[in-house]
């Protein structure tokens, strides 16, 4: 069997762009230990998640959008400005999304920093392929699947809708114990006995 050399650069093996090796593997393995070593990356980022990460739909107030509401899905994983290094290495294994410097705080003793996709292309061809191969453990994947439906309206057009737009606020109340929005993108387009539906 003839070795295959890892370079520090390699192609993500989702999105085939150039993205910096996570530094798990040796520099001279065979294709099979590879495989091996890409399975074991794969298992730890999917129990980090479980851990520590999230799948929401912020519906933000944007008077520049169609309806006066924009739907901004994204995957979320935060971790201590120390371990920063931990999203980096799930940045480089996905090959997009970005890290950031968390603005909130709470009771954190350090700093905390996000990794952050929200790029509908990356969610869906990225993301979403990912935790469908490696199927979350946890609560989350209902939230996983909840957000998968939210991605496939979207993709349909549905948030460009005022039905569509509250059928993704129905689904969103569902997620992460979030509030309900459902009221407050309603107020402005339809009679007040409507609402409560």
């Amino acid at each position: 069997m003839e070795p295959a050399i890892c370079w520090n650069v390699r192609a993500s093996r989702i999105t085939h762009r150039s993205v910096r090796y996570d530094g798990y593997g040796s520099d001279n393995m065979t294709g099979a230990d590879n495989q091996q070593e890409r399975l074991r990356t794969a298992g730890w980022i999917l129990g980090f998640v479980d851990g520590e990460g999230c799948f929401s739909v912020p519906i933000q107030r944007n008077l520049t959008m169609t309806l006066g509401w924009q739907v901004q899905p994204q995957f979320v994983v935060v971790q201590a400005a120390s371990s920063t290094s931990a999203l980096e290495v799930i940045r480089d294994y996905f090959g997009c999304g970005t890290i950031t410097r968390n603005a909130r705080s709470d009771n954190h003793r350090e700093p905390q920093h996000r990794y952050v996709v929200r790029r509908l292309g990356d969610l869906e061809e990225v993301i979403v392929p990912f935790f469908t191969e490696f199927p979350l453990l946890t609560s989350k994947r209902e939230n996983f699947e909840k957000f998968v439906d939210v991605l496939e309206l979207m993709k349909r057009r549905r948030h460009l809708e005022l039905d569509g737009l509250v059928e993704i606020a129905r689904i969103v109340e569902t997620m992460n114990r979030r509030s309900p929005a459902v009221r407050r993108i309603l107020r402005g387009h339809t009679p007040a006995t409507s609402v409560g539906r």
